[in-house]
């Protein structure tokens, strides 16, 4: 005796089956037809499955824009992440070596007679 669930009623046999949804080779209408055995070929008529092969090949290619969409912007994410850390490396280069020309120039103003302090003057006024 098959087991039953609780939303069939009693003397129904579940009909599922594992189906992957990520398979884009199987169209609407074979899933219909393997949820749903019941369902004949001949109820669909050309049109309709033509009309639905033409929804599913739009569909496809929008998932493919997409996706190939999502990929560039990756792409230029890297990119930019690249960028910023090789500006922010060159920046902290520059911060040290403007320190250290900042160091030399107060050390050669404070060893010439011409940057010394005015003391002297002010004294003589």
């Amino acid at each position: 005796m098959a087991e039953t669930h609780p939303h069939f009623h009693e003397g129904e046999e579940e009909s599922f089956m594992n189906v992957s949804l990520g398979d884009e080779s199987t169209d609407f209408h074979t899933l219909q037809l393997r949820l749903n055995p019941q369902i004949s070929t001949p109820a669909v008529m050309n049109s309709d499955m033509d009309d639905l092969e033409m929804e599913n090949q739009v569909e496809l290619e929008e998932k493919t824009r997409l996706i190939n969409q999502v990929l560039e912007l990756q792409h230029t994410l890297e990119d930019l992440s690249a960028r910023v850390d090789a500006v922010k490396e060159e920046n902290l280069k520059l911060k040290s070596e403007n320190q250290v020309l900042g160091q030399y120039i107060e050390n050669l103003m404070s060893a010439s007679s011409v940057f010394q302090t005015t003391d002297t003057k002010s004294k003589r006024k």
